[in-house]
């Protein structure tokens, strides 16, 4: 008499390991989809506290006035007290720079600035996506998103 050893799964057996892999994967995977989403949130977030907090500075060391609309090129090169800008800094040109360029948007891709100026020019969200708005009378800076983009507990991104 010879006996035969079987070393191959049966058919239930690769069915039940199917089933527990199913199962873990709908356990895992919305984890991971909230996490790009998470993501983008805390991206937009930090871009948008980073260029608050160098229009701050910069308003700080210009006699209290805001970048005009002239935004990028005051933020990225150096700048008198009177706003006027260089790429060289010397006794002159001794503030700044303040940015290295302007983010790209996470959440458009693009990194257009739209300025408005007036006190009374309060924010309205695109007919589509923008990069950023800024106001240059109130030193306001947000997304210049529209209002379909929220976050997944229904924040708009642009009143971040």
């Amino acid at each position: 008499m010879q006996s035969r050893t079987n070393k191959a799964f049966t058919l239930v057996e690769v069915l039940i390991v199917v089933i527990i892999l199913a199962i873990l994967a709908t356990i895992v995977i919305p984890q991971f989809s909230t996490a790009s989403a998470d993501s983008r949130v805390s991206n937009i977030k930090t871009n948008l506290q980073s260029i608050r907090g160098q229009i701050q500075t910069y308003k700080a060391e210009h006699a209290d006035a805001y970048p005009t609309a002239d935004f990028v090129t005051q933020m990225t090169l150096h700048s008198s007290v009177s706003g006027a800008t260089s790429d060289v800094r010397d006794a002159t040109y001794c503030f700044g720079a303040y940015l290295s360029g302007m983010p790209i948007n996470p959440i458009s891709n693009l990194r257009a600035l739209r300025i408005v100026s007036g006190g009374a020019t309060a924010f309205s969200p695109p007919a589509a996506d923008g990069g950023w708005w800024y106001n240059t009378t109130t030193g306001e800076f947000r997304a210049d998103l529209m209002d379909k983009w929220v976050t997944p507990d229904g924040i708009q991104y642009n009143t971040f």
